[in-house]
C-alpha cells in the first residue's frame, strides 16, 4: 500500500510525530502494512511513501430495469413492476409537456434557466413576517413556475431571477465538467438531466420554503402555493420505492441515480420533512389529516428500509453506504470516485435521524447503538486534513487534533479508502489526483455530533 502520511514537525518533535503515525498505523492497517509504514519514518519527522497501490476499480451501479425486477419473487415483482411503469409514464409526460409547450410558442430549442444553488436562493431562516412580504411572494411565484410536470424541482437553479418562460427548461446545465468516455456521471440524455431530483437539497427546500410562505400569508391567500405544495408532496410520496427507499432522481434516470440515495443526506432530508409534515405543527398546520397520515406511513416504511440496509460484517451491524441498490439493498457506487463502502458523514446523519424518533423500536435502538460502536472504533485522532507543502490538502500528524473520520471505509477491514476520477480506488489519499484531494471532503467530523447526541439519548433508551 502507499503509506504516505506527512508530518510537519522539526527534529525535536519527530519522535512525537512518529508515535502519532505508528498509533494510526496500528489502529487501522494490517500488521504487514503497519510494519512497512514504521520503516518509512525518518529522523526528520517525514514519512517516505512506499510504492502506490491501486486496490481496485469502482464498478458501475445497476439501474432498475424490467429484467432485474423479473428476477424477484412472485410476491415482490408486482409492486416493483408497477413502480417502474409509473416512472416511465411520468418521464414521457414530462418530456411531452416541454415539447408541446415549445411547439405552441414557436420555440425551436429550450432555453437554459439561470444556474445557482437552489437551496441558498431560498432562505429558510428569516423571520415569519418576511415570508408574508412581497419579496417572499415574488420568489414563491418563481419557485412554482419551475415545478416540473411530475411535481418536483431540479437542482442548481437560481430561483430569485425570473419566472420560468415558455420553452425554458426545468433544469439548469448539470453536466460534469470532468466527464470522459465511460464516466459513471454521464447521463443517457445530456438534454434531460436531473429533471426532478432530491440531490443538493432540491425539492425538499422548495417545499419547505412554500410551507413558510403559505403559513405566513394564510391558507386563504395562498391557493397557488398550496396547490404547488400538494403536487410536491405527492411527487415525493410517488418517488418512494416499494421497500421504503428513495432514488436520487424521479422519474428514474438510470445509472446510479436509481440507487437508494443517502449521499448528501437526500433520503434523510426527505424523511425529516415528512416527519414534520406528519405532526401538522408550525408551518405545516395547513396540511390535511390525510396528507399527514400518508407522510407518517412513508416515514415508517423509510425507517424499515434504513434498518434493512445497515451494513453487517460477520453478523455485526455497522453503518451505511452513500448509496444502496434499490432491490438488494447492497452497497452501491455513484460517481467515478464514490465506491461501495461504509460512509461516515451520511451514516452519522442517519443515526441522528433515528435518535429523533419519539418512540424508537428495539430494532431502531439496536441500529443506533451499532452505529455508535462503529464510529468509536473508526475515529482518527491526532491528525488533520489540510493544505501542506504548497500542493493541496494532505493528511497530517496533529497531536490533539480530531476526532476525524475518513469519508469512506472498506467494508470488512475498516481501512479508509479513496477514489479518483479514473475510477481507481486507493488506501492513501495522497495517491489520488490533487483535483480530487482538494475538491472532495475525504475527512469529516459529522460523527462527533452524532456521538455527542448519543451520550444523552442512550441514557433515555438503555
Amino acid at each position: 500500500m502507499g503509506a504516505g502520511l506527512i508530518l510537519e514537525y522539526s527534529n525535536t518533535t519527530s519522535a512525537l510525530a512518529a508515535n502519532v503515525v505508528l498509533k494510526y498505523a496500528a489502529h487501522l492497517m494490517t500488521p504487514t502494512a503497519a510494519r512497512r509504514l514504521c520503516l518509512s519514518v525518518f529522523v526528520c519527522g517525514f514519512i517516505l511513501p512506499s510504492p502506490a497501490a491501486i486496490l481496485g476499480t469502482n464498478p458501475p451501479a445497476l439501474p432498475l430495469t424490467v429484467e432485474r425486477i423479473a428476477a424477484l419473487t412472485a410476491a415482490q415483482e408486482p409492486a416493483w413492476r408497477e413502480y417502474l411503469v409509473r416512472s416511465e409514464k411520468q418521464a414521457r409526460a414530462d418530456r411531452d409537456f416541454l415539447r408541446d409547450e415549445m411547439r405552441e410558442h414557436g420555440v425551436k430549442e429550450p432555453t437554459v434557466p439561470p444556474a445557482g444553488h437552489s437551496a441558498k436562493s431560498l432562505p429558510l431562516d428569516n423571520r415569519a413576517a418576511w415570508y408574508a412580504g412581497a419579496e417572499a411572494a415574488r420568489i414563491a411565484d418563481i419557485v412554482i413556475s419551475f415545478q416540473t410536470p411530475a411535481g418536483g424541482w431540479s437542482k442548481n437553479l437560481d430561483l430569485t431571477r425570473h419566472r420560468r418562460a415558455p420553452g425554458e427548461h426545468f433544469a439548469a446545465e448539470n453536466l460534469s465538467r470532468f466527464a470522459s468516455a465511460g464516466d459513471l456521471d454521464a447521463p443517457h440524455d445530456a438534454g434531460w438531466n436531473y429533471v426532478g431530483t432530491f440531490d443538493n437539497d432540491a425539492t425538499i427546500t422548495e417545499l419547505r420554503f412554500l410551507a413558510k410562505v403559505i403559513a405566513a400569508a394564510g391558507p386563504d391567500k395562498s391557493a397557488a402555493g398550496r396547490a404547488s405544495f400538494t403536487r410536491g408532496l405527492d411527487y415525493t410520496l410517488a418517488a418512494q420505492y416499494p421497500n421504503g427507499g428513495w432514488p436520487q432522481v424521479w422519474p428514474l434516470q438510470g445509472g446510479y441515480h436509481d440507487m437508494i440515495t443517502l449521499n448528501d443526506d437526500a433520503m434523510i432530508n426527505i424523511l425529516n420533512l415528512l416527519r414534520e409534515i406528519s405532526t401538522g405543527q408550525d408551518e405545516f398546520a395547513f396540511i390535511t389529516q390525510s396528507q399527514r397520515d400518508r407522510a407518517a406511513a412513508a416515514v415508517a416504511r423509510g425507517v424499515q428500509c434504513l434498518l434493512a440496509a445497515q451494513i453487517a460484517v460477520d453478523g455485526r451491524r455497522t453503518v451505511w453506504c452513500q448509496q444502496h441498490d434499490p432491490l438488494t439493498l447492497q452497497p452501491a457506487s455513484a460517481r467515478n470516485y464514490e465506491m461501495p463502502a461504509q460512509t461516515s458523514s451520511e451514516s452519522a446523519e442517519v443515526m441522528l435521524f433515528l435518535m429523533q424518533l419519539p418512540q424508537p423500536s428495539p430494532e431502531v435502538c439496536a441500529a443506533v447503538r451499532a452505529a455508535a460502536a462503529w464510529f468509536r472504533k473508526t475515529e482518527l485522532r491526532d491528525i488533520a486534513y489540510k493544505p501542506a507543502r504548497g500542493d493541496g490538502r494532505h493528511l497530517l500528524a496533529a497531536p490533539g487534533g480530531g476526532p476525524l473520520w475518513a469519508r469512506y471505509y472498506e467494508i470488512g477491514s475498516d481501512r479508509p479508502v479513496f477514489g479518483d476520477r479514473d475510477k481507481t480506488i486507493h488506501d492513501n489519499v495522497d495517491e489520488i489526483s490533487r483535483e480530487r484531494r482538494d475538491g472532495y471532503g475525504w475527512y469529516r467530523d459529522t460523527p462527533k455530533r452524532a456521538l455527542e447526541h448519543f451520550a444523552g439519548w442512550s441514557k433515555k433508551h438503555p
